[in-house]
């Protein structure tokens, strides 16, 4: 069986972005428009955080905040776990489960090349990586 890298797995490289100063409900909407469970927030090309499908419910509707007036900014994960685009597909997927993550940034040499998320894995890599189908 052959194992994939990173690169091979990257679904969207078209990767959907948002400013900081963006309402989570702008975020939200976009995401569903778009059917990501994520945005990368970025400032021209730097990158600043993400916001997940997660941190809305967690951060923003248990919090009880207001999604028109709560920004990215406010709520956004920043310590983001990135990979480079030779990395092994199976480590990528090991290192989800070990740091609790849906998506991972896909960079190189710090530009933001595409996201993969859990549900971009096939069942091969979850073998791999110990995991049930």
């Amino acid at each position: 069986m052959s194992q994939r890298r990173v690169r091979d797995i990257i679904v969207r490289r078209d990767v959907v972005q948002l400013r900081a100063d963006a309402s989570v409900r702008s975020a939200c909407k976009l995401m569903s428009e778009q059917g990501v469970g994520a945005v990368v927030v970025m400032d021209g090309e730097v990158i600043e955080g993400i916001f997940t499908e997660r941190d809305a419910l967690k951060r923003v509707l248990a919090d009880g905040r207001d999604p028109d007036t709560t920004t990215l900014d406010d709520v956004m994960s920043r310590d983001m776990v990135k990979l480079a685009p030779d990395d092994w597909a199976v480590d990528a997927l090991r290192l989800m489960s070990q740091v609790g993550i849906r998506h991972l940034l896909v960079v190189d040499q710090e530009m933001l090349i595409g996201i993969i998320s859990l549900r971009d894995f096939v069942g091969a890599e979850f073998q791999l990586a110990g995991k049930p189908d």
